[in-house]
């Protein structure tokens, strides 16, 4: 096979969609930005065959593989997938240098495609899929080059670079899905359906591209779902029909690093977009709408010792037109809750047991980290105010075992960030809650107060300013409801505090000189009775 800008691969199994496939998503996207550096083809996914574990009737399958000038071609990657019948589980690469290949294969309904590569990089590769192919007895399939025509996707630059991309289809038939796919590292690729329609929504297909320009970055993704493949594509997105990601990357106060930034859509398969940043800074990704959702992830710098802190956020909603902002790893630290439909609960009673899993050290914008920084971490239970026990370890993880009566319980979590020195900033959450034993798991009534001020990417605030410090409440209390919320600040570290008004859902205080940190207090009550202290010292700094 000729070296080439681009690769092809197939699913032997159903691809599924969605959260679900990020793993292989994320296999897509290192392959695919493993061909940008090297510029050669691969196989993303090596095919095997699938022995069948009967000997069913059997046909021949010739296939004829044509150039853009006609004529028989050897620069070919084909595949053939079973999707039902006796051949459902069938999966093939023939190949002949002449351009005509044979293959026996049951009887069945099969996905065929093939990569026709030309004699060069500037030739350009060609794309074809046949979503139905009935083998039902001897069968020529004739792969044409010239069928194909262009996949002419673009962003609103004119200068700007194309990075890679990746062809996706899926087929279903009879409650089967089969897949194929195609990276490419270049432009120039064609694309061509070939052979009959399929049943009428059963072929589904996108086209993610990825490009750099001056200062943004695109991510250009399409889906289509139809009874036949694409033959060509043509879309040129105007800038206001794009929606705008800006990510932010923060550093601690003085320092510098080199975070990550990933941006993919959130359905299907995808190579993805991914650059470096020098900290802090922005990255701003201009994305279309019609792919859906899209996620972000960013990897901030490695400590000493310690892996890079890896944050998330996925399932983001974007409108033309509109720009949503994403701060990744700047203040204010503390405890957040995933408040996504069906998220596991940050506390469960489950008969003997109660155990606590809180990110307590989530960062401003509530991103969980995969590896929170911090010197030491306590959590405490008491029942009826006797200690039941004490867990060291990781930051709001923990869990006890107690017994079935109902009791009254305090939960304590608290962390110190950093590496434990007098700067360092500590959070701690105590709730009080009663809890008996049930006959099935039970969330635990816990709530946390999200305190999300305006701060520049080193974390810091201007001296000597009234600050408006937006105060959002998570968990129990929004279902309840609140009972009482009181706010106070405290800047010498905690010996005295000053009690600060909520009003409409923010307080207003005055920042202290340059280089004094802030602290922050909630005291919560629900309408139930159960209460939250949450102490964020040190939570941020003024310059």
């Amino acid at each position: 096979m000729n070296d080439s800008s681009a690769s092809r691969s197939t699913c032997s199994t159903s691809c599924v969609s969605g959260p679900r496939a990020i793993g292989r998503r994320t296999v897509l996207r290192g392959l695919a930005l493993a061909a940008v550096l090297a510029g050669t083809a691969f196989s993303a996914l090596p095919s095997a065959a699938v022995a069948a574990s009967a000997t069913p009737e059997t046909y021949t399958l010739t296939i004829r593989h044509l150039d853009r000038a006609g004529t028989a071609t050897g620069g070919y990657s084909t595949h053939v997938t079973g999707i039902s019948g006796p051949g459902a589980q069938e999966e093939a690469t023939p190949y002949d240098a002449s351009g005509t290949v044979t293959v026996r294969l049951p009887k069945g309904r099969y996905l065929l495609d093939s990569t026709l590569y030309g004699s060069g990089p500037a030739t350009g590769t060609d794309w074809v899929v046949q979503p139905r192919l009935d083998l039902d007895g001897d069968t020529t399939v004739t792969v044409d080059a010239r069928t194909t025509a262009p996949v002419d996707v673009r962003p609103p630059e004119s200068g700007a670079r194309y990075l890679n991309g990746i062809g996706f289809v899926e087929v279903t038939h009879e409650g089967r899905t089969r897949s194929a796919n195609i990276i490419t590292a270049r432009e120039g690729l064609r694309v061509a359906h070939l052979g009959p329609a399929s049943e009428p929504g059963s072929v589904k297909e996108w086209f993610d591209t990825y490009w750099s320009g001056a200062r943004k970055d695109y991510g250009l993704g399409y889906t289509f779902t139809s009874d036949r493949a694409l033959t060509g594509l043509v879309r040129h997105p105007a800038a206001g029909g794009l929606a705008t990601l800006k990510i932010r990357g923060a550093v601690a106060e003085g320092a510098t690093g080199t975070g990550f930034v990933s941006v993919q859509p959130s359905a299907g398969p995808t190579v993805g977009l991914a650059q470096s940043l020098d900290l802090p800074a922005t990255a701003t990704v201009l994305v279309t709408p019609e792919r859906g959702r899209w996620d972000v992830e960013y990897t901030g710098p490695a400590a000493p010792e310690t892996p890079p802190n890896r944050y998330v956020a996925d399932g983001i909603a974007v409108h033309a037109g509109a720009t949503s902002t994403h701060t990744f790893g700047n203040a204010v630290f503390g405890p957040a809750l995933d408040t996504a439909p069906g998220a596991r609960p940050a506390g469960v009673r489950d008969g003997d047991r109660i155990a606590l899993d809180i990110p307590l050290l989530a960062d401003g914008d509530g991103h969980a980290p995969s590896a929170p920084r911090f010197h030491a971490a306590t959590t405490t239970l008491h029942r009826d105010g006797v200690l039941i026990g004490t867990r060291r370890g990781a930051p709001g993880r923990a869990e006890f075992t107690t017994t079935p009566g109902a009791a009254s319980y305090r939960l304590t979590a608290s962390a110190t960030r950093g590496d434990g020195s007098a700067s360092s900033g500590r959070v701690t959450a105590a709730w009080t809650f009663a809890s008996a034993a049930a006959a099935r798991p039970e969330a635990l009534p816990l709530s946390t107060v999200r305190f999300t001020p305006d701060l520049a990417l080193d974390g810091t605030a201007p001296a000597g300013t009234t600050l408006r410090v937006p105060v959002g409440v998570q968990g129990a209390a929004v279902e309840t409801g609140v009972r009482s919320l009181t706010v106070s600040t405290s800047v010498d570290d905690g010996t005295t505090w000053t009690r600060v008004p909520v009003v409409d859902g923010r307080v207003s205080f005055r920042t202290p000189g340059p280089g004094r940190a802030v602290s922050l207090r909630a005291e919560l009550t629900d309408a139930q009775g159960n209460t939250l202290t949450q102490t964020q010292r040190n939570a941020f700094r003024t310059r």
